[in-house]
């Protein structure tokens, strides 16, 4: 329902939960002596053996039908400490748009879809924006020491996870204490003014097990428009940069109370600070700032955004059932504050209008896993979750005006799903479920199937999966004054995936393969035009592709190589032109050269084919290679240097028309566990 609201925003969730272990915050890295050793000196190429997201429980990944990827924490350090944003980039069929370096609003696609069609996850648990026009995701909000590993599931998952899973399913996994106490601290400084520091400890103690993180990082950045690209500084003169600071804790508590009962609860919250240039402003583009030096579009523009959660979750074993209940509440809070110019770039002709957007998050969900034996494992469960959405405007400049609200809605979901896996034999392992998924008015079906089919005498996996996938319209999109429309349907699509999972030469290489395609219907697109100005269903699209990543060992403990490339043709199938920031081509290829016992170093290239900045195959961006280069050294068990250069050829490119890129820049830190 939608109403206008005055006056003060009731406690955030922000506000409830606590600081976690900042004052640990001192140099750190959150990478185990056994696994940088092993990253020094390659050997033989392994899986992760266990993920969870693919069925929603524990299994090993070499049974699953999924086409699913992991990242672990140390993969995660090597590209970019400050932002898993680098890391995602490796993954096959994943596509990442930033809006002028870190620090800005960060998108992610899989297989084409939109950014919304994106569900992410933290510990299982949905943080897509509720006040999100789109109901994306906004990825630069995360501080990397938190987090454990991250699995990402590709293709339509609605029936398992609902609305969103349309492309695919990010879930982040945060750390969690086991073993003797362990402490880590980890620093790094370098170029635009960066510093970066986070500490963690962990362990358990008896029955207890806990972990515990916190960290810090701050830029002076570049300016988000127009840095590096030639034309525009040639018409400007030049653009003062845009910086970031971003903070948070994370704290984990477990307890084991035997007899198949385990109890935890966590909390995290992570603040950003940022600058970022309001490009929409009116300035002739030929005028430059008097004094100020500044010129438009390059606005002192500003933003705040807070990602806070909390939950409560039990496990019970009774026999052959395993049952987990789960309470969690998360917030997403925005705070953007614009800053246009009219005529000139004095304080007589600025506009300034501060926007808030407060989305929140409330449910509860349980699971049940059934072992039925030869018969395989039956899981099944609910959810109900409530999204709450608040948005408010006060102009700031020429004239200061009364705060008022301008959307107040909520939705409520009810979700029952069930999911089946049938191992028959030891060589084939096949699951099929459903849901059923409930958002206020509107309800919605979806189901899924994979086959694996194992051939242990080549070392070789066989993998099918295919599926439908759902996205109940957002709450802007029903509910925003003028553009909202209430009588929308939810966003539908069907997928379907086939690969080839095969280690070679007695593990010394892994070669995964996938083929895929989607089609997408009701798509829910804005129509700017008047008299219409609204949200509409109306947009169908169809994506194809490839996905292929793999790893070899050279020259066992010197020469390692790892790889990932992704074709994909997508297509708006009303126009029949190019979607959007799309590009055909991805290709990613590293060099891992460990010289020495302890010294790695390892050179990256990045290789994007041309795209569109905007629809309708307009704004053509051109292709680009990027070379980066990272080298860490294992003083001892204790101590580790480490050094990355980003840009080493000082590439210029664009990931959004007319936003900059990080050129050359060099950064290096130390970390010590104990």
């Amino acid at each position: 329902m939608l109403s206008h609201v005055h006056g003060a925003r009731a406690p955030s969730l922000s506000s409830y939960v606590p600081s976690l272990a900042f004052g640990l915050i001192l140099a750190g890295s959150s990478l185990s002596p056994e696994a940088a050793w092993a990253q020094a000196a390659p050997d033989p190429v392994q899986l992760p053996d266990i993920v969870v997201t693919a069925d929603r429980k524990a299994e090993p990944i070499s049974r699953s039908g999924s086409a699913i990827s992991v990242l672990t924490r140390e993969q995660i350090e090597t590209f970019n400490p400050t932002s898993i944003v680098d890391a995602l980039r490796n993954v096959p069929g994943v596509d990442i748009t930033e809006t002028g370096g870190p620090g800005a609003t960060t998108g992610v696609r899989i297989r084409g879809a939109n950014t919304g069609q994106t569900l992410v996850l933290i510990d299982g648990i949905r943080v897509n924006d509720p006040t999100a026009a789109s109901g994306d995701f906004d990825f630069s909000n995360l501080l990397p020491t938190a987090i454990d590993r991250i699995e990402v599931l590709r293709g339509p998952q609605s029936a398992l996870y609902g609305s969103d899973a349309i492309g695919g399913v990010v879930n982040i996994l945060t750390r969690s204490g086991n073993g003797p106490p362990r402490f880590e601290a980890r620093t790094e400084a370098g170029s635009y003014g960066t510093l970066n520091q986070s500490a963690t400890a962990s362990g358990s103690l008896g029955p207890w097990a806990y972990a515990f993180s916190g960290g810090g990082q701050n830029s002076a950045g570049f300016s988000r428009y127009g840095y590096r690209i030639p034309q525009l500084e040639r018409k400007f003169g030049g653009f003062e940069a845009d910086g970031f600071t971003r903070y948070g804790g994370y704290g984990r508590l477990g307890y084991d109370a035997h007899e198949g009962v385990k109890l935890e609860v966590g909390a995290l919250s992570f603040r950003t600070n940022s600058q970022y240039d309001a490009a929409s402003s009116t300035l002739p583009r030929n005028t430059v700032a008097s004094g100020a030096g500044r010129v438009f579009p390059d606005t002192p523009a500003e933003a705040t955004r807070t990602l806070s959660q909390i939950f409560a979750r039990g496990i019970a074993e009774s026999g052959p059932l395993t049952n987990t209940l789960q309470v969690y509440a998360n917030e997403t809070d925005r705070t953007f504050k614009d800053v246009s110019y009219r005529t000139a770039v004095t304080l007589a002709n600025t506009t300034s209008t501060a926007s808030e957007f407060d989305g929140r998050r409330y449910g509860t969900e349980y699971q049940g896993d059934l072992k039925l034996g030869v018969f395989g494992t039956t899981t099944f469960g609910g959810r109900i979750e409530a999204e709450r959405a608040q948005t408010y405007s006060e102009a700031l400049q020429p004239v200061l005006r009364q705060r008022f609200g301008t959307l107040k809605a909520g939705q409520d979901t009810k979700s029952v799903f069930v999911l089946h896996e049938l191992p028959i034999g030891d060589r084939i392992i096949l699951t099929a479920g459903g849901r059923h998924d409930e958002v206020n008015a509107l309800s919605f079906d979806t189901w899924r199937a994979t086959g694996a089919f194992l051939i242990p005498e080549s070392d070789t996996k066989l993998r099918a999966s295919g599926g439908t996938g759902g996205k109940a319209p957002t709450l802007y999109q029903l509910f925003a004054p003028i553009y909202g429309t209430s009588t929308l349907r939810p966003e539908r699509s069907i997928g379907w995936d086939a690969g080839i999972d095969q280690n070679l030469f007695g593990g010394l290489a892994r070669l995964s393969a996938t083929v895929f395609g989607n089609k997408f219907d009701d798509l829910i697109e804005f129509n700017g035009l008047l008299p219409s100005n609204n949200y509409y269903n109306v947009t169908r699209a169809k994506t194809t592709g490839v996905e292929i990543e793999g790893e070899a060992v050279l020259v066992p403990e010197f020469v390692k190589l790892t790889g990932a490339y992704t074709y994909l043709h997508a297509r708006d199938e009303t126009t029949n032109l190019t979607l959007a920031r799309r590009p055909a081509d991805v290709g990613r290829i590293g060099i891992g050269i460990t010289p020495v016992r302890g010294l790695l170093v390892e050179p990256r290239v990045t290789l994007v084919s041309e795209r569109f900045s905007g629809a309708g195959e307009t704004l053509r961006l051109a292709p680009y290679a990027r070379l980066d280069v990272y080298s860490e050294y294992r003083l001892d068990e204790t101590w580790r240097v480490f050094g990355r250069v980003e840009n080493v050829t000082n590439t210029r490119y664009q990931e959004v028309l007319n936003y900059g890129t990080t050129g050359r820049a060099a950064y290096a830190g130390f970390s010590v566990t104990w």
